[in-house]
């Protein structure tokens, strides 16, 4: 008797109907049961927001394809918590996205989120980033890509709570991958005021002037210098210990410091 396939569930932010999803999606599909649970629109930069104060609705696009109106995080929760509760994913996968998501970006990106979500919940998850800005996409080599990693996760006893974190070069096969770390870089810090036709103000947040640090071993350096596949490994501790030293040393007049165990 055969065993079964794995269980595969798919999902980002730029909707159901995107185009780095389907190429996903196409990739992956030889591999095992792919399940969609996706938003119903674009959630680009929704980071992992998830909706507690007003009910969800999930449609059924095709046979095992739903989407839903609401987040990333959302996606991915109610895919692994409802979905498909009876017999949960052996691996999450999210994208391919519609543009970068190196550096900073893993903190507003809605395609990192939903793989986040499904880490938190136990199930492994790669997040897929196209980087491009300005040029026509091109999902082939990403899809590829991640065809030759997913296949490579599921050979291997998967940690529950693993992320990986992944960006693929636009417009070039590349060569080859690299594990990094999160690099740094801005997009500027510009605020654009404008007038509607009633007189009242309004704002756009958000620059445009790319700019990354050069930090050997990051995943801006590994994208956009070596021009290659950058895979880097998240986790969830965001305690920063180097400073829990200079923190014990405050003293706050009127309250004392206990000593927390194991810190």
């Amino acid at each position: 008797m055969s065993a079964p396939k794995p269980r595969i569930l798919v999902s980002n932010d730029d909707g159901y109907f995107s185009e780095g999803l389907k190429a996903l999606v196409e990739a992956v599909s030889p591999l095992g049961e792919v399940w969609v649970v996706a938003p119903d629109r674009e959630q680009s930069a929704a980071s992992h927001a998830i909706s507690l104060h007003r009910p969800l609705r999930i449609k059924e696009v095709r046979e095992r394809w739903y989407s839903v109106d609401g987040t990333p995080a959302d996606s991915a929760y109610l895919a692994i918590n409802h979905i498909l509760k009876d017999a949960r994913p052996t691996l999450m996968v999210s994208g391919i996205n519609h543009g970068a998501n190196l550096a900073e970006d893993v903190m507003y990106s809605g395609t990192v989120a939903a793989a986040m979500e499904g880490a938190l919940l136990g199930v492994p998850a790669i997040a897929f980033s196209l980087v491009t800005r300005g040029q026509p996409f091109d999902f082939g080599p990403a899809a590829r890509f991640a065809r030759s990693l997913v296949q490579s996760a599921l050979t291997r006893p998967l940690p529950p709570r693993m992320l990986l974190n992944v960006n693929i070069p636009n417009g070039v096969e590349p060569d080859g991958y690299v594990v990094t770390r999160l690099g740094r870089h801005t997009y500027g810090y510009n605020v654009v005021e404008k007038e509607d036709p009633r007189g009242r103000k309004y704002y756009w947040i958000g620059g445009s002037e790319y700019q990354h640090e050069d930090i050997p071993g990051s995943d801006c350096n590994a994208v956009f210098l070596d021009r290659r596949v950058s895979v880097t490994p998240l986790h969830f501790e965001l305690t920063d210990h180097e400073r829990l030293p200079d923190i014990k040393e405050w003293r706050l007049d009127g309250f004392q410091r206990h000593e927390s165990d194991g810190a």
